[in-house]
């Protein structure tokens, strides 16, 4: 076998193979052979018919099936004899196939881009200081409490917070409109979950009371024909309901698995799971950064083939996250809705194996089982889930991953200029939602 390999790319190789005739001649005569002991044709015995008339009628076929299983041997054994680190599947081509000629067939695939690591050195990173505070915990209570609310039917006018309760239907000028009409519908004003300018117009309506609303439709609307269209709707008001919050009692707070409805235990709660959440949004905050530097200081080329297989796994996760179930083909999604951000986690993820690699990073079993009960103390019974993960290796491998990129991104910190900055509570958790030139955006508009 002959084997030559032609750079194309930074990340591209084509592979040159030739295999001699007689190797393909022969096992294709011998497994005509083998298969002339089975076959049966008429006028002939089983296993008594005559080569020619074996080679003729299978030959072609036999022949293609050992080409393809030699192109796909020969092709491991080339990837292996030249050392070559395949990053997706290969295009195999046969490009001189004919018996009594040496076999020739080329192997295209991306590899794993080589690269030097460069360093974070001098970037500023921003590290959130957050001390959760009684006020926080109030207002965490108080959202608890309007999550809990009931709705009870008012007497006065509706405001802001309300649910309404309405028949109506819309028209574009005297003619109604497939889709723009419900009856008995619940409608919480300042939700936004209608037309912008909707809700707004119900404040201070009440019950019984009859309303005519007029719209205009974004530009953007998802039913092509309303886009941009200006519409009026006529509404029935059947009721108005205010919400009626539950008071801070045992019955309240055993429902957050604070027994004996001991309210200072349950303030206590509350605190530690938002002290816990708040940890979680610096840690993300500071990861954010980092990574983004770090990919700021190397631009590596992706393999294609990488990128592909993260958009597929976005797609399912998109395809799970909206509900659309098990049986949906996920290739109806477009690609390009997903391809940045795939581009950027295999980028991520590629930089982030050298820095683990470069840095000899390791986990042991006693560092993973210590972030397992970390994990576990936001469930009921964390000694089940301990139990369960240290006992699936599958899940134990997610955790040291988990790790070795936690301790990935604390080696680039010690490169970077930290800066510690007093947030609150709010604020950090809104940072950690923030997108890599969010802050930049916010800067330009002010």
């Amino acid at each position: 076998m002959q084997v030559s390999v032609d750079t194309t790319s930074q990340i591209e190789r084509r592979i040159n193979v030739q295999v001699p005739a007689a190797e393909i001649d022969e096992a294709v005569a011998a497994r005509l052979k083998d298969a002339a002991k089975n076959v049966r044709l008429d006028g002939f015995r089983k296993g008594k018919v005559p080569m020619s008339v074996i080679r003729q009628r299978y030959g072609a076929d036999v022949r293609n099936e050992v080409v393809g299983e030699v192109m796909r041997e020969r092709y491991v054994r080339a990837i292996t004899d030249e050392k070559l680190n395949p990053a997706g599947y290969p295009q195999i081509e046969a490009t001189v196939n004919e018996t009594g000629k040496d076999l020739e067939f080329t192997a295209t695939l991306e590899v794993y881009p080589e690269f030097e690591l460069a360093t974070i050195e001098g970037a500023e990173v921003e590290r959130p200081v957050v001390e959760v505070t009684d006020a926080d915990v109030d207002e965490m209570i108080e959202t608890l409490r309007k999550q809990n609310a009931a709705w009870e039917e008012v007497e006065r006018a509706a405001e802001q917070g309300d649910q309404v309760n309405i028949d109506f239907q819309g028209f574009l000028g005297d003619e109604p409109f497939e889709g723009g009409s419900a009856e008995s519908h619940d409608l919480v004003l300042g939700s936004g979950s209608f037309i912008p300018g909707f809700e707004d117009q119900l404040e201070g309506a009440k019950a019984g009371e009859d309303k005519v609303i007029s719209v205009t439709f974004p530009e953007d609307y998802q039913a092509e024909q309303l886009a941009g269209q200006e519409a009026t709707f006529k509404v029935k008001v059947n009721a108005v309901k205010g919400q009626a919050l539950p008071e801070v009692d045992a019955e309240f707070i055993e429902k957050f698995g604070v027994e004996g409805g001991d309210v200072e235990a349950f303030r206590a709660e509350v605190k530690k799971n938002m002290s816990r959440e708040a940890d979680q949004a610096v840690e993300n905050r500071v990861k954010q950064q980092v990574l983004e530097a770090l990919k700021q200081a190397n631009e590596i080329p992706v393999p294609e083939s990488l990128v592909q297989q993260e958009v597929d796994g976005l797609k399912r996760q998109a395809a799970q996250q909206f509900g659309l179930g098990e049986d949906f083909d996920v290739s109806q999604l477009p690609n390009e809705l997903f391809t940045e951000q795939a581009k950027s986690r295999v980028q991520v993820g590629l930089l982030l194996a050298e820095v683990i690699k470069v840095n000899e990073l390791d986990a042991s079993d006693d560092e993973i089982k210590a972030k397992v009960e970390e994990l576990a103390q936001q469930y009921q019974e964390p000694e089940q889930v301990v139990e369960y993960y240290m006992g699936n290796e599958q899940m134990k491998t997610q955790v040291k991953s988990a790790l070795l990129e936690e301790k990935a991104v604390d080696a680039l910190l010690d490169q970077a200029n930290v800066k510690d900055v007093e947030m609150s509570y709010q604020q950090a958790l809104a940072a950690a939602q923030q997108q890599p030139g969010d802050e930049a955006e916010e800067g330009e508009d002010a």
